[in-house]
């Protein structure tokens, strides 16, 4: 369900982001239009994205997902609508990557958390998401990629 996870220390990076706070079953309604906000505000001050989208979870309860979805850049975003700067900051993380649809993302977070526990590691309370392949690369969800990070504490 997931590769080999790994530690590794990440570099700081700048992005573009959109903080969401919405209801869990409401996820899907505001991923698209997000995502084709962020990019189209990014476009339009002239910013090449540096990488993948991504969310970032800063809090997760059984009915609410509060995050960012951000996109790496090249040069800092101006604010514009719901579009802020932001950062990827430098951090210690224990990272994986799934194959597979969204849907099986659950299951498999629930495993790449029992292997962060069972080798006795710290995990922040966020978590970072990288789409790497999803959708616009075809509609065989078994090849979709998610890179998975958990910041580590410590």
């Amino acid at each position: 369900m997931i590769d080999t996870p790994q530690i590794l220390q990440t570099e700081a990076r700048l992005t573009a982001v959109i903080r969401v706070t919405v209801p869990r079953a409401e996820i899907q309604q505001v991923m698209g239009p997000g995502i084709s906000e962020l990019m189209a505000t990014v476009a339009a001050q002239g910013i090449q994205p540096a990488g993948q989208w991504f969310t970032h979870h800063l809090r997760i309860t059984p009915d609410v997902f509060d995050f960012e979805i951000g996109v790496p850049v090249t040069t800092p975003v101006k604010a514009s609508g719901r579009v802020s700067p932001g950062g990827w900051p430098a951090m210690k993380v224990a990272r994986t990557v799934y194959q597979g649809p969204y849907e099986g993302m659950g299951p498999a977070w629930g495993e790449f958390d029992a292997w962060i526990k069972a080798q006795g590691l710290q995990p922040a309370q966020d978590l970072w998401e990288v789409y790497v392949t999803g959708p616009e690369s075809g509609m065989d969800a078994k090849a979709w990629r998610t890179e998975f990070n958990r910041p580590l504490v410590g």
